[in-house]
């Protein structure tokens, strides 16, 4: 790690390459107490242990194009995670994603872009200390079309695939279709007002059996929400997405739901060196447990971000999300079926140049879970030590 360090100082001497490409490199050390997240009461086995130390180290590059009126966006990394004890989990890392915001005529506009992601499964829902890394491949497109000057039209499809290396996991292997159409008003102080109608499916190609029954766990979500964004000047924006939503179900219909769907998100910077950023939200996500497929969470969170001068900014966060896993799995016993999960973390950044960034933070986080769930309740720990370089 010190040489790689003392290479990142050394690469700073020179600028960017050019004025759309810049390469990046970063080194991070993180010291956890309870790695694979185990229940407070887990009895260890043989050769196992509850902390353990990360290696990263990440390289990459970033483009932006402006190409006449469109602009491209690019991002290549790759990373190298080791692991001080649990060896066996040393990943190489890959990320790649690509955009482009894209104009034809003087109203109609939008995006088209995907991604790329391998990265190790959080132990979050399942705390097996065999190697399980996920692929995500996301895709999307929009666009929309301004037929009056404070009317506009709109529609996009997102597709997110998500595969799993480990045999055990591969249950949680979907692939989830999101279309939409709206239409907004547009105010003159930049504020937006309107309507949009989204339908999500999802598909699960490996069944998961109880007994000799197969499941199907694949679904039909339909919503209609207003979209908001309140723009209140440079100090205050709130964006809300929220509505109605009706979940069904392909198999054992009784968890077929219906009721309040969405997420508000404010943002306050009262000063130029203060920055705010609260949300919450009533939304279905998926779990990835080899026992249920999806949960009905209820949370909120805070961010905050002080620049205290021109070269420190410490932040901070806060996050409780509440999982009730009964009203999407359709289990129906006489024990609490939700857990909830809070967290909390506070970090300081130094940049001793405009291309050199430091970084040290340190989290904490709590679960009161339900162990008939293998969610059980369990704490965990943990600081990291970052350094970062742009040429």
């Amino acid at each position: 790690m010190a040489m790689l360090i003392g290479s990142l100082f050394c690469a700073t001497a020179s600028a960017a390459l050019s004025d759309t490409i810049h390469p990046f490199a970063s080194v991070t050390y993180t010291h956890e107490d309870n790695l694979l997240r185990l229940p407070d009461d887990a009895a260890l086995s043989p050769g196992q242990q509850r902390d353990d130390n990360l290696r990263q180290a990440v390289a990459g590059v970033q483009l932006e194009r402006p190409i006449g009126r469109q602009v491209l966006t690019a991002q290549a990394k790759v990373s190298r995670v080791t692991f001080s004890h649990y060896d066996q989990l040393n990943y190489n890392g890959q990320d790649f994603s690509a955009a482009l915001q894209w104009h034809l005529l003087e109203h109609f506009d939008g995006h088209v872009g995907g991604s790329y992601a391998q990265t190790l499964t959080p132990f979050t829902d399942f705390h097996s200390s065999e190697r399980n890394l996920r692929v995500q491949r996301h895709e999307y497109v929009d666009g929309a079309w301004r037929f009056l000057p404070s009317w506009q039209v709109r529609a996009g499809f997102i597709r997110d695939k998500f595969t799993y290396d480990l045999l055990a996991q591969r249950l949680n292997d979907r692939t989830e279709d999101l279309a939409e159409v709206g239409f907004d008003y547009l105010a003159s102080s930049g504020s937006r007002i309107g309507l949009v109608s989204r339908e999500l499916r999802g598909r699960y190609p490996n069944q998961r059996s109880f007994g000799s029954v197969a499941i199907d766990e694949g679904y039909k979500q339909k919503e209609l929400k207003l979209n908001i964004y309140w723009f209140l000047g440079s100090t205050t924006q709130v964006q809300l997405l929220a509505g109605r939503a009706r979940r069904e179900h392909n198999f054992y219909t009784v968890r077929d739901t219906s009721g309040v769907d969405g997420r508000v998100t404010a943002s306050w910077n009262p000063t130029g060196k203060l920055r705010f950023t609260a949300a919450t939200w009533r939304e279905f996500s998926a779990v990835e447990s080899s026992i249920v497929s999806s949960s009905l969470n209820k949370g909120a969170s805070l961010n905050a971000v002080w620049n205290t001068t021109a070269k420190i900014a410490v932040n901070g966060a806060l996050r409780s999300d509440k999982r009730d896993f009964s009203a999407a799995s359709g289990i129906a016993l006489p024990i609490d079926l939700t857990d909830t999960i809070r967290s909390a973390s506070v970090g300081l950044t130094y940049n001793p140049a405009s291309v050199m960034q430091f970084g040290v933070n340190v989290f904490t986080e709590k679960r009161s879970g339900s162990p008939f769930l293998g969610s059980g309740t369990y704490k965990a720990n943990g600081m990291s030590l970052t350094a970062t370089a742009q040429f």
